[in-house]
């Protein structure tokens, strides 16, 4: 199938083959891969395609039927992880295991402070908007950002066939260990409260950009305890920041990360 692509973009490959959801923009440089994601996202409304950063490397995405999404009961299911996760970690701190030797040159993991909060707060409310918060403006401004500091070789622009940029990760069918209907509901929900946009991805790591991050520490925790519930590994798991640490580091954050193994 050739799809007709915006003016001045290099060739794609449609994928899956006869009826594509994606299409791959061909290797390219990152100033030219930054006009490239500017055009699509100027377009993105009229031609239902929608930017992303990804690898070239998902022949046959197997995309969630977005009724599940819909499904979602999104706060009575996050209020069912923070139960689960208050109750592993009040039985972790009455039973502790014993600490582990560290090598010398090794600090110790900190003590976890125990669950946030002491009964279920609700949804994080809105944020307020921010002088010139355009959530797509936000969202360019965090992949120039993100290439300059971070870089990512070998990583392609997709065009994703998606109503909103939330439904990425379910239209390509992501392949990790996430909870893809509860994520991209709350993709969803974080779009409308916080100007957020999927931006990223690349393999096993999701990257979503904000236009109205938290402006303080309060609100920060409430997010976080959002992230938290997502059950990705680099906020449980790997490694194990203590909970009011990960907040402080969401205040003015302009990109939220998430990964999965």
């Amino acid at each position: 199938m050739t799809l007709s692509l915006p003016e001045g973009l290099p060739p794609a490959r449609g994928v899956p083959a006869g009826s594509p959801v994606l299409w791959y923009a061909d290797k390219m440089p990152y100033a030219t891969l930054l006009d490239a994601w500017a055009r699509v996202q100027r377009q993105q409304d009229a031609t239902g395609l929608r930017p992303v950063l990804c690898y070239a490397d998902n022949d046959h995405p197997d995309s969630l039927d977005l009724c599940e999404i819909a499904s979602v009961d999104l706060e009575a299911e996050l209020e069912q992880g923070w139960h689960d996760d208050r109750r592993r970690r009040l039985a972790w701190r009455a039973a502790p295991p014993e600490p582990l030797d560290c090598p010398e040159d090794v600090e110790p993991w900190e003590d976890d402070p125990g669950p946030p909060f002491d009964r279920w707060p609700g949804l994080a409310p809105a944020a307020l908007p921010a002088p010139a918060a355009d959530p797509d403006e936000a969202a360019l401004a965090a992949v120039v950002a993100h290439l300059h500091h971070v870089g990512e070789p070998g990583v392609s622009l997709g065009l994703v066939k998606a109503a909103r940029s939330a439904d990425i990760p379910a239209v390509l069918g992501w392949r990790s260990e996430a909870p893809l209907p509860l994520l991209c509901a709350l993709l969803r929900s974080w779009e409308d409260r916080f100007g957020a946009r999927v931006v990223g991805v690349i393999g096993s790591t999701l990257y979503v950009s904000v236009a109205r991050p938290p402006r303080d520490e309060r609100q920060a925790t409430h997010i976080a305890l959002e992230h938290l519930l997502t059950t990705a590994d680099n906020i449980v798991d790997d490694p194990p920041t203590p909970f009011p640490r990960y907040a402080a580091s969401l205040v003015g954050a302009s990109m939220w990360s998430f990964w999965w193994d």
